[in-house]
C-alpha cells in the first residue's frame, strides 16, 4: 500500500502530458526524392506506388545510391544537432565491454564454443582439450573483413571432435560458404560449399562428409532479390568438389518446399523436414544410411503439425509435437515399424512446451510459464523426475547433449543479468555455473515486473515492465514488440537496453498475440485476418502505460524489427497520438508485394497471400506504406534498415520513408538511417551495433523528453 502522498502524486501522472517542443533543427529540409508514375488496378483498387523505382537493389542502381547517401546525410545532419549521441557512445561502449561466452558443445572429449573479450566485431570459436583442459582459439572471424562484417554464423563439430564444419556470412545476407577446418592444428580445409542458405548442418556416422541444404545459384545479378525456390538437400565427401556432391532429397513438383537434415547420433538414420512457409506445419522424410543407396520414406505426411526431433535411442524416435495439442507433448515413433504410429510419452501441459532434448538417457523439457522458462527432466517412460531450478525469472537456452552422456549445459539471462552458462548433470541432477561474466553495473539495482492488461476485445495480454528502481512514476518508456510467426518474447539482456534504463527510461516488452507464448492458438489469435488483435494489443499496451503511471501521454516511444517493424509503422497509423517517438526497424512495410522478394513467399502463413483478394483486403487495409495519414501529427519516427539485407529488403524502408517525408504529418522528424553492408540484424559487428543504438537513443531519448547526457 503507498502512503498518500505518494498515491496523489501517481493519480496526477495519470493524466500528465510532456510536450517536447520543436526547436529550428528539428525542422527538416528532407532530400527531394522522385515520384514515380506507376499505377496499378488490383482486384478493382487502384493501387499508386511511387516509390516503385526505390525496390531496386542499392548495389546495381546509382540513383538508390544516391538517394541512400542523400537520407543518411540529413539524418546524421539532424542527429548532430541533439548533442547526445557521443556521450551515450561512450557509455554504450563501457557497458558492452563485458566478457560473453555461447553455449558449450562437446564432441570427442573436446568442448566447442564462441567468445567475444567484450567489444570484439565478431565472436571468436575456442575449443578447450576435456574439461580442464587448456582453452585455445580455433576461429577469429574479426580479421575475415577490413569492415568487421563477415561473421561466423552456423557451426558444428564432427562426432569425433577432430574436424569443424562452419558458416560464413558476409555483409548480413542471408547466404552462407560452408568451409571445414582440422581441431588439432587448426589447418583450414580446401573444401568449400556455396550457394546455402536457410540450411541445417549435419555429420554423418564416421566424419567422411556431411549434408546440407542448398538453392540453385541465383542468375547473375540477382543474388538478393531472387525469390527462394527449389531448395535441395546434398551429401558432401571431404576432399571433393562441390560439383560432385550427390543429391539426396528434392522436391521439383513441391518447389515452394524447404528441406531441413539432421542425422541420428549413430549415424543410421537421416530426417528431412520439410516447410512451405514460416508456420510450424511439417512433413518428415526418413532415411536408412545403412542401405548403399538409401530411399526416401515418408514417416509424417502432409504438412499439419509441428515435429521437432528431442533424440533417439536405436530406432525410438522421440518429437516434440503439436499433434492433438495445442501447447504441444513429447511423442515416440519407433521407426522400424512401417506403419510406426506416435506414442504418447508426456502429455499436454499447461504451460507452453518451447524445447525438448534427450541428454544421457532422460528427457529435458523446457516450458513457457507466462513467457518465463521453467524446466523440468523426465526419464524416456515418461515419468517426472523433477525440476530443474533456473536461478530466477529469465530464459533458458541450450540443454543439448549425447545419448548416453548426463553432461549438459545451457545458459540463462533476463533483463538485467547476462548470459551466464551452467552445467547440469542429468544423472545426479546437479548443477554449477560454468562461466560467469564480470559486470560493469549491478542487477540489484533493477526492476522486473510482469503485467497482465486488456485488449481491445478483452483479452489478457502479459507485459514486462523493467526500469531502475530509482525510477519514478511518467518516465520516458520505451514499449517494444513482436507478435508474429509463434515467436515468444522472453527475458534477454541488452546493453544498450540497460543503456536506455540508466537514463532514466523504462523498458517493456508486451506478449502480443501472434507469438508464441501461449502456444497454438495464441499464434492464431493474431495471424492472416485477426492480425488486428497484434495492432490492437500493442495499442493497449501503450494505453496501459501511460493510464497506470508508469509513464506519461508524449514521453512514450514504439520499436519492433521485421514483423515488429510492421506492427509499429500500422500502429503509428492508427494511433499517432499515443506516441512521442517510434523506430520501425527492417519491417515488413508494403503488404501489397513482399512476395515477390527472396524470403518474402515464406510469410503468406501469417500474412495471407496479397494475389487473393480476401487476404488483398486485409493487407491493404493496415499497410504501412498505402495508410500514411495526411493532415494528421504524427510522431518523431526514425525508420532503421541495412542497405544489403536481404531477409526483408530495404525497399520496404525506402518506400515507407519517401512517403513519411512526402506526407503532411506534422513538423516532427521523419528520418530513415541506413546501415550499409549490413542485413537483417544477424552478424552485424560490435562498433555498428554501438553507433546505431547511440542514434537510436539521442533521437528517442529526445522525443520523450528524457534527460539526456551532453556531449563534452
Amino acid at each position: 500500500m503507498s502512503p498518500p502522498g505518494l498515491r496523489a502524486a501517481l493519480l496526477s501522472l495519470l493524466s500528465l502530458s510532456v510536450a517536447v517542443p520543436a526547436t529550428a533543427s528539428d525542422i527538416i529540409a528532407y532530400p527531394e526524392t522522385r515520384r514515380g508514375t506507376v499505377v496499378e488496378t488490383q482486384f478493382g483498387e487502384v493501387i499508386a506506388d511511387p516509390y516503385r523505382w526505390l525496390e531496386n537493389d542499392v548495389r546495381g542502381d546509382p540513383e538508390v545510391a544516391q538517394w541512400v547517401r542523400d537520407e543518411n546525410k540529413a539524418t546524421d545532419a539532424y542527429l548532430d544537432t541533439l548533442g547526445s549521441r557521443a556521450a551515450i557512445r561512450k557509455r554504450l561502449k563501457t557497458l558492452w565491454n563485458y566478457e560473453r561466452y555461447g553455449v558449450p558443445r562437446k564432441r570427442g572429449g573436446r568442448y566447442f564454443y564462441t567468445y567475444n573479450s567484450g567489444l570484439q566485431n565478431q565472436s571468436v570459436l575456442l575449443v578447450r582439450d576435456g574439461l580442464e583442459g587448456k582453452t585455445r582459439e580455433l576461429l577469429d572471424p574479426n580479421g575475415w573483413a577490413r569492415d568487421g562484417a563477415t561473421a561466423l554464423d552456423e557451426w558444428r563439430p564432427s562426432n569425433n571432435g577432430d574436424l569443424l564444419l562452419y558458416a560464413v556470412q558476409d555483409g548480413g545476407s542471408d547466404w552462407r560458404t560452408l568451409r571445414l577446418i582440422d581441431v588439432a592444428t587448426g589447418r583450414p580445409l580446401d573444401d568449400e560449399i556455396k550457394w546455402v542458405k536457410f540450411s541445417a548442418l549435419a555429420w554423418d556416422g564416421d566424419g567422411k562428409g556431411f549434408y546440407y541444404s542448398r538453392f540453385p545459384e541465383p542468375r547473375e545479378g540477382a543474388d538478393f532479390q531472387a525469390l527462394n525456390l527449389n531448395q535441395q538437400v546434398y551429401y558432401h565427401r571431404i576432399g571433393t568438389p562441390q560439383s560432385q556432391d550427390r543429391l539426396l532429397y528434392a522436391t521439383p513438383a513441391r518447389p515452394k518446399l524447404n528441406h531441413r537434415i539432421e542425422t541420428t547420433q549413430d549415424g543410421r538414420y537421416a530426417l528431412v523436414t520439410s516447410s512451405e512457409g514460416t508456420d510450424e506445419r511439417y512433413e518428415l522424410t526418413l532415411f536408412d544410411l545403412a542401405d548403399a543407396n538409401p530411399q526416401p520414406r515418408k514417416l509424417i505426411r502432409g504438412l499439419t503439425n509441428e515435429w521437432a526431433l528431442a533424440g533417439s535411442v536405436g530406432s525410438r524416435f522421440y518429437f516434440r509435437t503439436n499433434l492433438g495439442s495445442p501447447r504441444q507433448r513429447v511423442v515416440m515413433i519407433d521407426v522400424a515399424e512401417r506403419k510406426a504410429k506416435p506414442v504418447e510419452i508426456v502429455p499436454q501441459s499447461s504451460d507452453t512446451l518451447v524445447g525438448a532434448s534427450l541428454v544421457g538417457d532422460r528427457l529435458i523439457l523446457a516450458y513457457l510459464g507466462d513467457a518465463k522458462t521453467e524446466a523440468l527432466l523426465y526419464e524416456l517412460s515418461g515419468q517426472l523426475v523433477g525440476p530443474i531450478n533456473l536461478p530466477d525469472i529469465g530464459t533458458g537456452a541450450g540443454f543439448g547433449g549425447r545419448v548416453g552422456d548426463p553432461e549438459t549445459f545451457f545458459s540463462f539471462s533476463s533483463f538485467a543479468i547476462p548470459s551466464t552458462i551452467y552445467r547440469f548433470n542429468t544423472a545426479t541432477r546437479t548443477m554449477e555455473a560454468f562461466i560467469k561474466p564480470k559486470l560493469a553495473f549491478d542487477p540489484d539495482d533493477y526492476l522486473i515486473d510482469q503485467k497482465f492488461y486488456r485488449s481491445k476485445d478483452g483479452t489478457e495480454v502479459p507485459m514486462f515492465v523493467v526500469r531502475r528502481k530509482t525510477t519514478q512514476a511518467g518516465a520516458p518508456a520505451l514499449l517494444y514488440g513482436y507478435g508474429g510467426f509463434n515467436i515468444s518474447m522472453t527475458p534477454g539482456f541488452s546493453p544498450a537496453i540497460l543503456n536506455w534504463m540508466e537514463m532514466g527510461g523504462v523498458y517493456a516488452v508486451a506478449n502480443l498475440r501472434g507469438g508464441g507464448e501461449y502456444g497454438k492458438l495464441w499464434h492464431e489469435a493474431g495471424r492472416l485476418e485477426r492480425k488486428q488483435n497484434v495492432f490492437d494489443d500493442f495499442i493497449a499496451a501503450g494505453d496501459y502505460l501511460i493510464s497506470s503511471g508508469i509513464s506519461a501521454k508524449g514521453r512514450l516511444a514504439a520499436m519492433g524489427r521485421s514483423n515488429g517493424g510492421l506492427l509499429v509503422g500500422a500502429v503509428v497509423n492508427q494511433r499517432p497520438d499515443l506516441f512521442a517517438a517510434a523506430n520501425p526497424a527492417v519491417g515488413v512495410m508494403d503488404m501489397l508485394r513482399f512476395t515477390r522478394f527472396t524470403a518474402g513467399r515464406y510469410w503468406v502463413d501469417d500474412y495471407g497471400d496479397p494475389a487473393k483478394e480476401a487476404d488483398f483486403r486485409i493487407l491493404r487495409s493496415y499497410s504501412p506504406y498505402h495508410n500514411i495519414r495526411s493532415g494528421v501529427d504524427y510522431p518523431a519516427i526514425m525508420v532503421t534498415t541495412a542497405d544489403t539485407d536481404d531477409r526483408v529488403v530495404p525497399g520496404h524502408s525506402f518506400k515507407y520513408a519517401a512517403a513519411l517525408q512526402a506526407a503532411k504529418i506534422g513538423s516532427r522528424p521523419h528520418l530513415i538511417r541506413i546501415e550499409t553492408r549490413a542485413g537483417h540484424g544477424s552478424g552485424k559487428p560490435t562498433d555498428k551495433l554501438i553507433d546505431e543504438y547511440a542514434d537510436l537513443w539521442a533521437f528517442l531519448g529526445h522525443w520523450t523528453g528524457m534527460s539526456l547526457p551532453a556531449d563534452k
